[in-house]
């Protein structure tokens, strides 16, 4: 515990949330080795802390540390960049050039956004990996490097790999460790903590009175969820800083710098890096979007039954549009239903008269409609208590698709791999 408040001393981090303490710890652990680490993180989780914490803490800390933003390099000239150039390698090298492993030769490099990387450098960047060895373009010579390789990323990996955006064998090679930053939204209590630390040093910036927050602003900055995390919350504290006069700050005059659906709860991709538009945070993202599938589906199905009815008459109805109602409704709702009801199809003959050519729907009708929507969500009760057993089958196929790698089938059902192991143990699905 020493050290990681020492860590944290040093390298100016804020909060106490058990996630990020494991990160940090787990940061720690691995600095002495010269195993490879993937920092997986949303964008502004405060990922290049990391980098440095393993570099501070190895045996390579007086070696040099390079920082590489893949994604802002263009790619024409990224294999440059890392690899350097000979002379007259392509138009405009005037000279001969060192690349970035070349430099950093005994020390660290950082591979900011490496999932931006193009498919070519990342084939020269898994030699690396593997060998040490690599080569300078245009040039036919191997040369060999000694660097300890940290890479960061908040794009979905699994994703980008099945789009053949990422090579799977680079992604295992640079994931040996994997290291998850979580977002500031999970981290509640460390964002009153995070404010004052900023407060602070942008009012000895720029040489004015600390902001302060009165109690109902700080509830109003724990239950807003911060897409741009500690980054966009250091730059609204050095925004107000400079405009506000008044000094304390309350909920009102914070909504004025933060959107009004800031209190609004939000879907979250959950990705530990891994997360797509589209995947869930938690299997109950998952029942609430097969209940409200469910849900549309009757009542787009009544819909149109209902507009069916409104514009024929039962006997202007073809065979085949009165067997897809009956279909809609079963026998089961049919028997349940109201003497008025005008679902009494074929399976109902003596209520034929009370349905022949209606022009109007009366209010008796009317009401009957809402008695059927509430059956159907009656019938549908037991559906949604079986939502235990559609989720054993969907985790059934998705491991039987996958042909039992459970990454790839987190990855397809949009949940964490240690969800889906406890599933799995919860469901007794073990091979």
């Amino acid at each position: 515990m020493a050290e990681l408040q020492s860590i944290k001393a040093r390298f100016g981090i804020i909060g106490n949330f058990p996630a990020l303490n494991r990160a940090l710890e787990k940061a720690i652990q691995v600095a002495p080795t010269d195993i490879s680490v993937l920092v997986m993180g949303e964008s502004g989780v405060g990922k290049e802390f990391i980098p440095k914490i393993i570099h501070g803490e190895s045996r390579r800390k007086h070696q040099p540390y390079i920082v590489v933003n893949c994604g802002a390099i263009p790619e024409g000239t990224i294999d440059s960049e890392l690899f350097g150039h000979e002379k007259g390698a392509f138009t405009g090298a005037t000279s001969t050039r060192k690349g970035y492993f070349e430099v950093a030769d005994g020390g660290t490099i950082f591979l900011d956004e490496v999932g931006e990387l193009p498919l070519q450098t990342q084939v020269r960047l898994l030699r690396v990996l593997e060998s040490g060895e690599f080569m300078k373009v245009g040039s036919s010579q191997v040369q060999k490097t000694n660097v300890r390789i940290v890479a960061a990323t908040n794009v979905n990996m699994m994703k980008a790999i099945t789009d053949n955006r990422f090579r799977e064998d680079l992604y295992y090679r640079l994931n040996t460790v994997q290291i998850d930053m979580p977002a500031l939204r999970e981290r509640k209590g460390d964002i009153h903590l995070l404010f004052r630390k900023f407060a602070i040093d942008f009012a000895e910036k720029y040489r004015m009175p600390e902001l302060k927050l009165t109690d109902d602003a700080v509830s109003y900055l724990e239950n807003y969820a911060f897409p741009g995390n500690v980054r966009q919350l250091r730059n609204l504290v050095e925004q107000m800083t400079v405009v506000e006069q008044n000094r304390e700050l309350n909920a009102n005059k914070l909504a004025e710098y933060i959107p009004m659906n800031a209190n609004l709860p939000a879907v979250i991709s959950k990705n530990n890096g891994a997360g797509t538009s589209g995947d869930f945070g938690s299997e109950r993202d998952i029942m609430y979007k097969i209940l409200f599938d469910m849900r549309n589906d009757i009542n787009d199905l009544k819909s149109l039954t209902s507009e069916l009815i409104k514009s024929k008459g039962n006997s202007d109805l073809s065979s085949q549009e009165k067997n897809l109602i009956n279909r809609i409704y079963t026998p089961e709702t049919q028997q349940t239903a109201s003497p008025n009801s005008l679902l009494y199809f074929e399976n109902n003959q003596q209520n034929q008269s009370q349905i022949h050519h209606p022009t109007i729907i009366s209010e008796t009708q009317e009401q009957h409609y809402n008695d059927v929507e509430d059956i159907e969500l009656e019938e549908s009760a037991p559906e949604s208590l079986s939502l235990q057993n559609n989720e054993k089958d969907l985790i059934i196929k998705a491991l039987e698709k996958h042909k039992g790698r459970r990454n790839r089938a987190a990855d397809e059902l949009g949940i964490s791999q240690r969800t889906l192991y406890r599933k799995i143990k919860q469901y007794n699905l073990e091979e």
